[in-house]
């Protein structure tokens, strides 16, 4: 990729478009150091858990460190240890940095920078679990039986210290050679029973591509695809296990704020037959969608048309925040199970009171009053900050794909129709990893056709394209 005038690309047109912060208020990071000194957030009512061996897995360079984890296989099932940063030690309740991480809302991430929800000094510092430091923690300690079903949970704060630092690849790569670290070498068994249980619970898991913008090291930038492998699936259960953990502590408890989503209307699943159908998927009538789903060949046109179309299954998420009686919804349709954010209070602002409502629940104490009285604005909150980090996100990869096919107009691609309208349709190519509009009639989709670029626009950040008519 060239610019006019040769200088390197970033992505500031984004941040001055979303008006992102630049830096934080005074007041706030004067907090967030005295934090850090005071050691005495670190004494009291915390058990000294600093001799399990915990691990972290995340993309590799990652600072900002939310969970670390220790799977154990028993002669009755499993016990995950699952450690998050405990942001409640460091954040004052109605302090300067408190009002600001709500303005924030969750971390948002760039391809040259993010705009972090905390800190760096909190949350890639002091509150990270990064290896070989003793950290505080909200330490959950679930118990299951041999088919991966939880039988007891519990979770405390304490004082943990992760012993090493792993990424995706490289705890997959271990276990491939058949040579895990101890600390996760029960991880594919329990993953494995995770897996099979969300598709009976009914959760909708939809292989899509994954965009990344990266840099190429000169000024530009590249889109690849990230690869989801087999770690990537087993981790996430153990956050989902998590999370729905919480949620059954918030309910028990009578207080809470959950992850909701309603049941997609019998419309909607007959439309997606149709759907299936027109694709030349089988779709037995006696399986579910998450059945249907998670039979599908990722790699296939017709899977990635049908998974495009499955997203309207998951419109419609929210947040329910309660206090005494439950709400009408609890449950999260594309979870198959009621669900609270828990795992990652570094990057999202509702898994700080989610910790601390569990931990209270966990330990039959009263519902801080602070945590109480934020309840019914978490919702709003959260809301914003999600619609914020997805525009932003969008925003990003059309730029990075405006600048990569900026010099190549008028040339051909290989496309794959993932959702067609009467006189244009989405299309997904696979070199460069570009998912835009492209004009033509009669498309369908899960179809293979060419497509000639019309227009790269990195000024307004539009790619267009039109079929190419075979002769």
């Amino acid at each position: 990729m060239d610019t006019t005038d040769g200088a390197a690309l970033d992505f500031a047109g984004v941040r001055a478009e979303f008006d992102l912060p630049t830096q934080f208020p005074p007041a706030a990071l004067a907090e967030a150091e005295l934090a850090v000194t005071d050691r005495d957030r670190l004494v009291g009512a915390r058990v000294d858990a600093t001799d399990l061996p915990l691990v972290t897995i995340d993309p590799p360079g990652s600072k900002d460190l939310d969970q670390a984890l220790y799977v154990e296989q028993r002669p009755d099932g499993f016990r995950l240890h699952y450690a998050i940063a405990d942001l409640g030690t460091f954040v004052r309740p109605g302090g300067a940095l408190d009002i600001e991480v709500r303005r924030r809302g969750q971390t948002i991430y760039l391809p040259d920078g993010n705009v972090p929800l905390h800190p760096p000094i909190l949350s890639e510092g002091a509150a990270s679990l990064l290896p070989g430091q003793v950290r505080p923690s909200a330490l959950w300690t679930i118990d299951l039986d041999e088919y991966g079903e939880p039988t007891n949970i519990r979770v405390c704060r304490a004082l943990v210290r992760s012993i090493a630092q792993f990424d995706y690849d490289g705890v997959q790569a271990t276990i491939d050679a058949g040579n895990p670290h101890p600390s996760v070498a029960a991880l594919p068994a329990l993953g494995r029973l995770r897996r099979e249980h969300a598709v009976r619970r009914g959760a909708v898991e939809l292989q899509l591509p994954e965009q990344e913008v990266a840099t190429d090291g000169n000024g530009s930038w590249t889109l690849t695809l990230r690869p989801r492998n087999d770690v990537d699936a087993w981790n996430a259960e153990m956050s989902l296990l998590t999370g729905m953990s919480a949620a059954s502590l918030m309910v028990q408890g009578g207080i809470g704020v959950l992850r909701t989503l309603p049941e997609p209307d019998d419309g909607a699943v007959e439309w997606l037959r149709r759907s299936a159908r027109s694709l030349g998927i089988e779709w037995a009538r006696t399986d579910s969608v998450s059945v249907m789903l998670a039979g599908l060949d990722p790699r296939s046109p017709e899977s990635l048309a049908l998974y495009m179309d499955a997203t309207r299954l998951l419109r419609g998420a929210g947040y329910t925040a309660f206090d005494g009686s439950l709400p009408e919804l609890t449950t999260h349709a594309g979870l198959g199970a009621a669900y609270a954010h828990v795992t990652a209070p570094l990057r999202r602002l509702v898994d700080r009171f989610g910790a601390e409502i569990c931990l209270a629940v966990s330990a039959d104490q009263p519902v801080p009053d602070w945590v109480r009285a934020s309840l019914p604005e978490l919702p709003k909150l959260m809301g914003g900050s999600d619609s914020m980090a997805a525009k932003v996100d969008r925003a990003c990869l059309d730029q990075a794909e405006a600048w990569v096919l900026a010099g190549r107009i008028g040339q051909e691609f290989d496309a794959v129709v993932l959702r067609a309208e009467s006189s244009s349709a989405e299309v997904f190519l696979t070199d460069p990893p570009v998912i835009a509009k492209c004009a033509g009639e009669g498309l369908s989709e899960g179809g293979r056709i060419r497509v000639r670029l019309l227009d790269a626009d990195t000024v307004r950040r539009k790619v267009s394209f039109e079929k190419v008519e075979m002769q």
